[in-house]
Parts: structure tokens; sequence; C-alpha cells
């Protein structure tokens, strides 16, 4: 060994705890639980939600005058769901697995980057979404799905075009959903992850298949509220108990100063140059590529900006293409439609934004040994959440994790059943159906759909492909349904034979360009080199884009002009359930002024989160130290304002409701019986919306 080694060796100091010398990987295949919690958390967890739930459902159907089940409550929970209750669905929803492991996982390739771009590129979507909430309550109140809208409007053809595109939006989301849950699941229990993927979505099936819309909406809420404790606990646990921004500052530093040697010593197994096992690419050591001064504290970052583009382009497919989303508008009162999903979307930008501002960035803070491939994983929030809390940290996680994933899995499993039973069964095999069939079917669905979920997560393992790819991906696959499915909403030129041509040839142009991309970048057509930013960036650029300028070319040209006024005669309901559709409820100047509201809010929000608050961060270039204070407190103030609101806001605008249930059980209130109309009463001013 020469002297300079030797004297590196005695002077090389890092923030690396000194538990994790010599170690290659954070969990190194020994996960830090039990296979029995493993269990307990899948089945257990599972099993005592499905019962709560249905048990509330039954409560609320007993004593507050609920009805009694019918086709059209089953799928559209009466269309009266209040404005708190909306945004926590929305939360609910929007918190996928890759939400809580895939955005620190940025953190920790990018910085503060990483998270901030996460959470604004897949805030936008929700935001801009409640103007199509407010477009269907104006122009088709009684649909049920989105592909009815289409077929109301443009006919069958496209009605089969966006049926496929709509099914490819629920298949990556779950397939996306256990792929990330299942790996953390297995990494934290050792719990077989196949085994995994079969066993989650078990417990979604019972309360879905039995209380439908409602009780998915009722357990969104709970898990909600579950996600949000867990991330104030560990932002306290990052940011005030044990660290402070200024120690996390000074690390981040720290991690990014170390030359290549330096960053060999710590990554070996005797502190030597020649005993190390360090790999550019697999350790967050050494200055960040193409960060602004190789800096982890600067929104001045190459890769974070292009992983923000495509976030922004792939999540508007998983948004507007996703019935689920389209249900929650259907559900939601006319007021709560756009008030939901604005609120729902300030509140969703807390999770990705300071769970990763406080996980993972700790991750690199700390250089815990974190590999490349477990990053991609999304392992670092339960690495760090571990290393903080011991075993209640891999729990905690753990439980946050089957949160998200039986919270989105019950919303795509209800949406799934109502393309089935509306969109196939009632339009193609028995246009008379009743709403004892439909409900009949919708149910059989919801219990076969949640039994296949796990084998479409092991496909993608089986194919080796990572959550991080999965994410990158799904823009490409349904990209190019989103700009005409908007169009069909809000312009009365769109063709629906021109929603076709650029649906499909965006498309198969966004493929082809992914594949071209990819060849003309790295030489040869890979998994890993498929994944890479850039053959990303092109295929998702292409396929939203492409489509958007078929589509406006052909309409120009050979324009429909339809009248708006016709598409809700066309959309029929299977029984005689109007809750939700009354005058009141269609209210031309009501509705007015909620398009006007959600418009002006949601496009304002739109531009401060992904133009301007960018923009004002430029002068920083690498932050200092009361900059990334104020980061932080940002970050801390966003998460348990969210935290407080989405836990709050349902219970007091379902107050009367609960007071009446609560009386009921005591024998204080009389049995309403099922066939008592039940009414929800909105606060006074819930219909009124100040001037934009």
């Amino acid at each position: 060994m020469d002297t300079v080694q030797r004297v590196l060796q005695e002077v090389v100091t890092s923030s690396q705890p000194a538990e994790y010398a010599g170690k290659d990987s954070f969990f190194g295949g020994k996960p830090p639980l039990s296979e029995t919690v493993g269990y307990v958390v899948v089945l257990g967890f599972g099993a005592a939600f499905s019962i709560f739930t249905t048990l509330l459902v039954y409560l609320e159907k007993k004593f507050a005058g609920g009805e009694s089940m019918s086709s059209e409550k089953f799928n559209t929970a009466g269309r009266t769901v209040k404005t708190g209750l909306t945004a926590s669905v929305i939360v609910s929803q929007w918190t996928w697995a890759a939400t809580l492991l895939q955005s620190s996982n940025v953190a920790w390739q990018y910085g503060v980057s990483g998270p901030f771009w996460y959470a604004s590129g897949a805030t936008i979507q929700v935001l801009l979404f409640g103007v199509l909430a407010i477009s269907l309550k104006k122009i088709a109140p009684s649909a049920h799905t989105m592909c009815e809208i289409v077929n109301a409007r443009w006919g069958r053809t496209a009605h089969k075009t966006f049926l496929i595109f709509a099914f490819m939006a629920n298949i990556i989301v779950t397939s996306m959903l256990l792929l990330g849950g299942a790996a953390t699941v297995e990494a934290l229990t050792g719990m077989n992850r196949k085994l995994a993927s079969f066993l989650i979505p078990w417990g979604v099936i019972l309360y879905t298949a039995a209380g439908g819309l409602k009780a998915t909406f009722i357990a969104s809420y709970l898990h909600t509220a579950i996600i949000f404790a867990v991330l104030i606990t560990m932002i306290t646990m990052v940011y005030i108990k044990k660290y402070s921004s200024d120690e996390i500052y000074d690390f981040l530093d720290a991690t990014v100063s170390h030359t290549e040697q330096e960053c060999q010593i710590i990554y070996s197994t005797d502190g030597s140059v020649e005993s190390t096992f360090y790999d550019d690419t697999k350790y967050a050591c050494g200055p960040v590529p193409n960060n602004n001064s190789g800096s982890y504290l600067t929104m001045l970052s190459a890769d974070g900006l292009m992983f923000g583009i495509i976030n922004i382009v792939g999540n508007f497919g998983t948004v507007f293409v996703d019935q689920s989303y389209w249900q929650s508008a259907i559900a939601a009162k006319p007021t709560s439609a756009s008030r939901g999903y604005l609120l729902g979307g300030l509140c969703w930008f807390a999770i990705p934004f300071s769970l990763a501002t406080s996980l993972g960035l700790a991750s690199t803070a700390l250089m815990l040994p974190i590999t490349s491939s477990e990053a991609g994983a999304g392992l670092v929030p339960p690495a760090v959440a571990t290393h903080l809390l011991g075993e209640a940290g891999s729990a905690l996680i753990l439980t946050m994790l089957f949160m998200a994933i039986v919270s989105t899995g019950s919303a795509e499993s209800i949406a799934v059943s109502s393309l089935v039973a509306y969109d196939i069964y009632r339009e193609y095999i028995n246009p008379d159906a009743t709403g004892e069939q439909i409900l009949k079917v919708s149910r059989y669905v919801i219990v076969i759909f949640g039994l296949v979920m796990g084998g479409l997560a092991i496909i993608l393992d089986w194919m080796e492909l990572s959550l991080g790819w999965v994410y990158l991906f799904m823009g490409i696959m349904i990209g190019s349904a989103v700009i005409p499915l908007w169009n069909m909403m809000t312009w009365k030129k769109a063709s629906g034979t021109g929603a076709v041509i650029s649906a499909w040839s965006g498309l198969v142009l966004a493929i082809a360009t992914w594949l071209i991309a990819c060849s003309i970048q790295s030489g040869s057509i890979t998994i890993d080199n498929l994944g890479k930013n850039e053959p990303m960036l092109a295929g998702n650029l292409v396929a939203i884009l492409s489509s958007g300028l078929i589509h406006f070319a052909y309409s120009m040209v050979f324009p429909q002009n339809f009248d708006f006024e016709t598409l809700d005669s066309n959309i029929k309901l299977v029984e005689d359930d109007t809750s939700g559709l009354s005058a009141e409820d269609k209210d031309p100047k009501m509705l007015a002024e909620a398009y006007r509201w959600i418009t002006t809010r949601g496009w304002i929000l739109t531009i401060v989160l992904v133009v301007i608050w960018p923009l004002l961060s430029i002068p920083a270039g690498k932050f200092t130290r009361d900059y990334f204070a104020f980061w932080v407190l940002i970050a801390i103030a966003w998460g348990f304002g969210a935290a407080i609101i989405i836990t709050f806001l349902p219970i007091l605008e379902s107050s009367e409701e609960l007071g009446e249930v609560i009386n009921g059980m005591l024998g204080r209130g009389g049995d309403k019986g099922e066939d008592d109309q039940y009414v929800e009463k909105a606060a006074d001013d819930d219909d009124k919306f100040p001037e934009a």
C-alpha cells in the first residue's frame, strides 16, 4: 500500500453510521421483520379492514337512512359524496406504492429536485382533472364510466378503442402497485414476493364486493389517515427529533465532497482501497452527475428535470385514462367535484414531497449502503425508517405501504368492474340488463380481478422490470389517449374518427420513437437501455403530443360540431335512481360558476407548481444552509397541514350522519329503515363559489 492510500485510510471520515461499515447492501437478504409479521399485515390487516369497512356501510344503511344496495348506488355511491371525502379518496387513489417508494428513489438519485418534480409533476393532473369533473356534471351527469361518454358521443368504434386504453391503464397501475408492494414486503419480512402479490388483493375483495364504491370511499379515508400519520412521524424523526435541517445539509455536502478513492475506502470490507466493493453506479457517494456543483442541494439538475417531464407526461395518462378518477367525479356532488379535486391534489402533493424530502435525502446524507438496485426496487424509505426506528420503522413503512396498495387496489377493482358491467356486459352482451344483473356482474368481476391481480405483478417480475422502469414506461402505453379524452369533454369539433386514429397512431409512434432513441443512444435494445431517461422521455413526449396534433388536425378538417346538450340523453340509467341528479344538482348557473372556479384555480396552480416555483429556485443555484432550511420548513408545514385537513374535514362534513349512526347504536334514534330516502345536506355555502 503506498503512502497516499495509507494517509487516506487514516483521515477519511463520512456520515455513514459505524454499524454499516463493510456492508455492501442495506438489507443484504436479511429482513428486519419476521415472516410472521408479513402474513399478519397482508392477511390480518386486510381482513380487519374488510370487516370494519363492511360494518360501517351496514351501520350507515341501518341507522342513517341509507338505501338498499342497487347497481347505481354500488357503482356511483349515490352521486352525493362531499368535498372532504372526495379529496380524501383522490389522495388515496393517487397514493400508489410508487408514490411512497419511487419518490424517495429519485431523491436518492437527484437530490432535492427529485421529490419536487415527483410531487408537482403528478399533482397538476389531479388539479386539471377537476375541470373534466365539472364538465362531466354539466354534459353527462348520468354517466357511470368514461367509456359510456365516449360511446354516447363518438359511437362503438371509439368506444372499443378507449375501452382498451382504459383497461391498459388499470392493468399497468395494478401491476405496478403490487410489484413495488410485494418487493418491499419481501425485503422487510422475507415473505415470498410472488405469494405476497397474490395475497395482498384478498383483503380488498370482501369490502369492495360487499359495499361497492361507498365502501371503497370509507376504506380510502381510513387508509389516507393512517398514511398521513406515518408521514408526519417520519418527518418528525428526520428533521426534529434525530437531526436538523442544518445537519442534513452538512451531511449532504459531505457526501458529494468525497473523491473516488475516499468512496472506495468507505465502501470496503476493511477500510482499504484493495478490499473495496464501490461502484459509482451502485452507491450514492461523490458528486452527482449533471447537477449544479455536483450537489444534491440544487434544483439545477438535468436528470431531475428530465424525470420531471417524463413524470408530467406519464401521469396525465394514469389520471385521465383511469376509470377510477372518472368514477370519483361521478360519485361527487357537483360542488364537491371541483373543490374535492383541487383540495385532494394539494394535499397529495405533501406525500411524495414531504416524505422524500425527509427519508429520501436522509438516505444519501447518512450514506446508508443502499444499492441502486435496492433503490430502484423502492427500498429507500424502509431502509431509512429501519435505521431511524429499528423494527418499529420497518413496521410503520410496511403498514403505510399496505394502506396505499389496498386503497388504490380497491379503486382499480371497482373501476374495472364498472367498465365490464356497463361497457361490455350491458353494451355488447345484454342491453336490457337489470340492476340486479349489473350488480351481480360487478361483484363477480371484483372477485375475479382481485384474484388475478397478483399474476399481473408476477409477469412484470418475471420480465425483470423494476418499479422505476414501469413507472417511466406507463406514459408511452396510455399517453396517446389523454388529449382525445380532454377534447371529447370540452371541444364540440372533436372528431370520433380522429380520436381513434390519433390514439392508435400516437401509441405506435411512441413505441417506435422509444425503441429508435434507445438504439441510437446505447447501440443495442435491452431492458436496461430502454429504461434510461432519454428514450423514456422521447417516447412519453411523442405519445401525448403526436396524438394531440393528429386529433386537432383531423377535427379541424372533419369537425363533428357536436351539441353537448344531447349527450346525457344518450346515456341511460339502469334503475330509476336519480340521487345526485336533481334539478338543483343540474343547475346551469351553479355548474357554470363551479367550472369557472376550478378552471381558473386549476390552471393558476399548475403554472405555479411546474413553472414559477422551479424558476424561482434557479437563482439559488446550490442551496445555502438557510435556503435549504426554508425548503424543509415548507415540506414540514405542507405535510402537517395536509394531514390535518384530510383527516378532520371528512369527519366534520359527515358529523350529522355519524351522529345518527351513534345515536342509533345507543338506542337514542329510530331505525330509519331501508326504504327511507337518504339525503345528504351540505352547508349553506357549499353551492356558492367566490368569483374567479
